[in-house]
């Protein structure tokens, strides 16, 4: 089956940098944000957009791993940082693609267990079929696909690509 490049390098650096001016926007009155990656993919993502952040602000942004069996999410989530680290701070839960919503969900409610001052949600690449209702509230690009269609981002040292395959 052939693959179709919906973004390219360049195009995924230009969703990066705007989605960071929007972080920026939503949390311009605080000191720290928390950016929580979920691994592998999303985890890249929310590293780049750390790096964006602190490129075009003085806030200071701290990368959280967030470890979910996308297999079985109700397994237990694990993430670098102890929940004082992002107790009543701002938090934005970052994945590269939101396909049915699940782990999405599942990362929504491992954080919502301790009080947070804002919490936002952000992915590369939004699918409009969704199984549970969660959103993004920072997006690439949305795309309506079917639900036969997948997404991949693929990152790596030469750059970065999304295609449906």
């Amino acid at each position: 089956m052939n693959n179709s490049t919906i973004l390219n390098n360049d195009q995924i650096e230009h969703k990066i940098k705007r989605i960071a001016y929007q972080i920026f926007e939503a949390n311009a009155d605080e000191k720290e944000i928390i950016i929580a990656g979920i691994v592998p993919n999303g985890l890249i993502f929310a590293n780049k957009l750390k790096n964006s952040v602190e490129q075009i602000s003085k806030i200071k942004v701290t990368l959280c791993e967030v470890h979910i069996d996308k297999e079985n999410p109700l397994n237990e989530i694990q993430t670098s940082l102890v929940p004082e680290t992002y107790q009543n701070k701002s938090l934005v839960l970052v994945d590269d693609v939101l396909n049915s919503g699940s782990t999405l969900m599942y990362g929504v409610k491992h954080f919502l267990e301790v009080p947070l001052k804002n919490f936002k949600t952000a992915v590369l690449v939004n699918r409009n079929h969704k199984k549970y209702p969660v959103k993004a509230d920072f997006k690439g690009i949305s795309l309506a696909t079917t639900l036969q269609d997948n997404i991949t981002v693929e990152f790596n040292t030469t750059g970065a690509v999304a295609y449906l395959g």
